[in-house]
């Protein structure tokens, strides 16, 4: 993997983690820090990696936005950062692997945003989650648009109108991550949770996660129209086929992918 001024990156068998690494600014997204995420998720996307794990080092996975870098910025300056940010978080979802956010502890306005656009998350009982553009003078606007898509309106307003945090416990419970764990178990129940989504046919994975993300929050017809259309064409490929003959014949799938 490149190399990378705030990640480190490296490639574990099937997995690629990705770790924020710039603590002493509670790994704040910075133009360059958004790049070089940016710039290892399409690397990672373009891999023969069946799963991603993005993590952090520090106090706090990441505080969102780094303010010294948006308030030297003119209107035309921010909306090209937020674009850009905006970017990222549809590159997470774009790419074809599973892709689980590991939350050791606090994650806030932007961070907040990263934790719920990654397909699955695994939060320790330490960590946090806050929108608190809320309670301050920069609403989080951006932040709110996936995390409204994990966790529905009366909580989201909530979490983005007082800005308190919210801990992980209640976050697993709203479902903007899928399990709390104690914060000593963060590591397996993140490793087995990985293990357990990529198994099976890895294109048939990929292209269910892509399907998944074009149909939700479209009306129920336009949902159906779509998920036919991928379901009846994934059934003639390699992947379902050996899948239906495994079964039929009573064995365990050899997958070619």
């Amino acid at each position: 993997m490149a190399d990378y001024e705030y990640l480190l990156v490296k490639q574990d068998g099937d997995t690629v983690r990705i770790t924020m690494n710039r603590p002493e600014r509670r790994n704040a997204l910075s133009e360059a820090h958004l790049r070089e995420l940016l710039r290892a998720f399409t690397e990672a996307g373009e891999s023969d990696a069946t799963g991603i794990v993005l993590g952090a080092e520090g106090k706090v996975f990441s505080a969102g936005h780094d303010f010294a870098d948006v308030a030297s910025r003119d209107l035309s300056g921010v909306r090209d950062l937020l674009r850009l940010c905006t970017q990222l978080m549809q590159t997470i979802e774009a790419v074809p692997q599973v892709v689980i956010a590991r939350v050791h502890a606090l994650a806030t306005a932007a961070g907040c945003q990263l934790v719920a656009t990654c397909d699955l998350a695994v939060a320790a009982e330490s960590a946090g989650f806050a929108l608190p553009g809320g309670k301050g003078g920069w609403f989080c606007h951006t932040p709110a648009v996936p995390v409204a898509r994990n966790i529905g309106r009366k909580r989201l307003m909530e979490m983005a109108l007082t800005g308190d945090v919210v801990d992980a416990a209640t976050a697993a419970d709203w479902g903007l991550v899928n399990y709390a764990v104690p914060d000593d178990e963060l590591d397996t129940r993140v490793d087995d949770l990985l293990a357990r989504a990529t198994r099976g046919s890895r294109f048939g994975k990929a292209v269910g996660k892509q399907t998944l993300y074009s149909q939700l929050d479209r009306p129920e017809g336009d949902a159906y129209g779509i998920a036919v259309e991928v379901m009846a064409s994934m059934s003639q490929s390699p992947g379902a086929k050996e899948g239906m003959a495994a079964f039929l014949d009573k064995r365990h799938a050899v997958w070619s992918d």
